[in-house]
């Protein structure tokens, strides 16, 4: 799969949204093809979900902070079962069972040293997800390219994305394509 086609849908910037209030704008924004979606529920997620596939938009709900599912391989295929594409985790585990279900999967690591940069390399190269996200996407040059070299798969950005500048420059280190809430972010074109 070319993830960057198919669920960035060529864009390099993707919308975060943290509440239920702020979808529509994502939905309608022209530059926006991809919702990373920070805080749902369970009772709520279907019209979501129908909603943004209605709009030829791609979803991705980060499951560790939607609200009353399981995180576990039930609680996933009850996500495939609802129509849900893709899943954004921290938990290894997680991105094997929604792997397993057909989903792509986004693997968020947390660098905050060189360590955090070994173990999360380790980590993904064993649960081999679709892409990782790194926040925060200020990281140097070099985490972005070892990323790359040991995973050879995409490698997103998030967090700490203030400026358009800012974008720019996790864009030019490297990093594939980047997700914000920040709405005056969503207007650049790349």
């Amino acid at each position: 799969m070319d993830f960057l086609k198919t669920i960035m849908l060529d864009k390099k910037i993707g919308a975060t949204i943290r509440k239920i209030e702020d979808l529509n704008e994502a939905i309608h924004h022209p530059n926006i093809g991809t919702i990373f979606l920070l805080g749902a529920d369970i009772n709520v997620l279907p019209s979501i979900i129908k909603k943004i596939q209605a709009d030829n938009k791609i979803l991705m709900v980060h499951l560790d902070m939607l609200e009353g599912v399981g995180k576990d391989k039930a609680g996933i295929h009850l996500l495939a079962r609802m129509g849900l594409r893709g899943l954004v985790t921290t938990k290894p585990n997680l991105v094997k069972f929604a792997s397993a279900e057909g989903m792509t999967v986004i693997q968020r690591l947390f660098v905050l040293d060189s360590e955090s940069v070994k173990t999360g390399i380790k980590m993904a190269s064993t649960v081999k997800p679709h892409a990782v996200e790194i926040l925060p996407a200020t990281v140097p040059r070099f985490v972005i390219q070892d990323m790359k070299d040991a995973l050879g798969i995409p490698v997103l950005g998030g967090g700490l994305l203030k400026t358009e500048e800012d974008v720019r420059l996790a864009l030019s280190k490297g990093i594939d394509a980047v997700s914000t809430s920040l709405r005056h972010l969503w207007d650049m074109y790349y």
